[in-house]
């Protein structure tokens, strides 16, 4: 079985190295793993280090190697997250996907938690949960607007989550079968999950940790982005 870990990537320089040097380090048994990245075109110094990893296995050499050689995708202007996650989807081989954000902020450890449940056939979509497990505390208006989408969420297609708005998101191939992503940007995030809920897919969550960064150190997303958010769930809920 193979998971593809697909990150998207804008200008994250500062990260690159030591999140893929995590990612490759977490053992996760027989299963077979690739590691996609999708560069949405970067204006820092990520191409270059991303150019130095395409092709190889063995970032961390006391790590197991990627059972496939790492695959860069640049874009050739920037797009969004929701554009580099629809280009790493497309490319991606496995019979599970998981999502990885470039920088430090989400655990790569957490991805046995993640996977328990999938593997014991408990569920096909796994998110894993700021709000349920350890984490550096997130600015007030940050947790009030995670919070507030997520019960808009719950209300719209009748579920209990607690984090909707998680990086960490687990599929199985099925369960993306069949869902075409057309946000660009962070509103990836509901449209994907209102999309699951939509296909009668219960998802399960699972308690992670979250070292959530200041914007000094890189973060992007902002409030605009909870405005569109939320317009997406409204929009995901009576079309496709």
């Amino acid at each position: 079985m193979l998971l593809s870990i697909v990150m998207p990537v804008y200008n994250e320089e500062s990260f690159l190295d030591e999140i893929v040097r995590r990612v490759q380090a977490v053992e996760l048994g027989e299963l077979q793993r690739e590691l996609i990245m999708v560069d949405d075109c970067s204006t820092d110094g990520s191409p270059e280090i991303m150019a130095a990893m395409q092709g190889r296995t063995d970032i961390n050499p006391e790590a197991r190697p990627f059972d496939r050689p790492i695959r860069v995708i640049r874009h050739s202007r920037n797009q969004g997250k929701g554009a580099a996650l629809r280009t790493g989807f497309a490319e991606a081989a496995g019979d599970l996907v998981i999502i990885q954000d470039a920088d430090l902020e989400y655990d790569p450890d957490d991805y046995r938690k993640l996977l328990k449940p999938l593997l014991k056939g408990k569920a096909e979509v796994v998110y894993g949960s700021r709000f349920t497990g350890e984490r550096r505390n997130m600015f007030f208006h940050h947790w009030v607007g995670n919070k507030f989408l997520t019960l808009v969420t719950n209300i719209l297609f009748n579920t209990t989550l607690s984090d909707m708005e998680t990086c960490y998101k687990l599929f199985t191939r099925r369960a993306l079968e069949g869902i075409e992503i057309k946000s660009e940007r962070f509103n990836f995030e509901p449209e994907i999950t209102a999309k699951v809920l939509k296909k009668g897919i219960r998802i399960y969550e699972v308690p992670i940790s979250y070292a959530g960064r200041e914007f000094e150190e890189g973060k992007k997303i902002t409030w605009r982005d909870g405005i569109v958010a939320l317009g997406s769930l409204v929009k995901y809920r009576f079309t496709d």
